[in-house]
């Protein structure tokens, strides 16, 4: 599947559940392990577990096996891994401490200027 017709699926299904404050890192220029991340917060660890579910369900449907799920069972940070595609579901305390959107766009701009 095309990572653009991935990523709206993924976006898809994380507002389906109400994820909040989603955001996407074009990461190609910092990273040679994806191209792109996904970023939403739930606001528990039920609902990020939820939201990680429902995802990785209608990726299922949709003919999409996730490479791998990772922290489903604790529900404070779930990766999926789609290869081309990162999706970090977080709590909001969790997001803050690592503040990928800071670390990922920091190193963006530093490999640009170089």
């Amino acid at each position: 599947m095309q990572v653009e017709k991935l990523k709206s699926l993924v976006l898809n299904a994380l507002e389906d559940l109400k994820a909040k404050d989603v955001c996407e890192l074009d990461v190609r220029e910092a990273s040679s392990v994806t191209d792109f991340m996904l970023i939403a917060s739930g606001t528990s660890s039920r609902q990020v577990s939820a939201l990680a579910t429902n995802l990785v369900t209608q990726l299922k449907e949709a003919g999409v096996t996730p490479l791998s799920l990772e922290g489903l069972d604790a529900g404070d940070w779930v990766l999926v891994d789609l290869g081309d595609l990162l999706v970090h579901i977080m709590q909001p305390e969790t997001r803050s401490f690592y503040d990928l959107e800071k670390l990922w766009g920091d190193f963006s701009l530093a490999e640009k200027q170089a």
